[in-house]
């Protein structure tokens, strides 16, 4: 059953790979940005694979870090690409 979890790891690090291709060539800051939530997701499944294969329930924790910490970031960019938008249609 461990060579499942570590195949299905493998993929996902393929995944992550080409995540960071549109991160870094991404025309837009929302293509980024969507490209770091994929591998924000992809990280957390990642550990949380191998901690079910590898037996180590820290790793489960350090997901769970991974996962919020992705959730603020999509908050913050929202919120600054709001603002920015409210400041260009402000006529002041």
């Amino acid at each position: 059953m461990q060579i499942v979890y570590l195949s299905l790891v493998l993929v996902l690090l393929i995944n992550l790979v080409v995540g960071m291709w549109r991160v870094v060539w991404g025309p837009t800051a929302a293509d980024r940005m969507l490209s770091v939530q994929l591998l924000g997701t992809s990280l957390v499944a990642i550990l949380l694979i191998l901690a079910q294969a590898l037996g180590h329930s820290a790793l489960v924790d350090v997901a769970l870090v991974f996962a919020l910490l992705s959730a603020v970031t999509a908050v913050a960019f929202v919120r600054s690409a709001w603002r920015t938008k409210e400041q260009k249609n402000d006529p002041h």
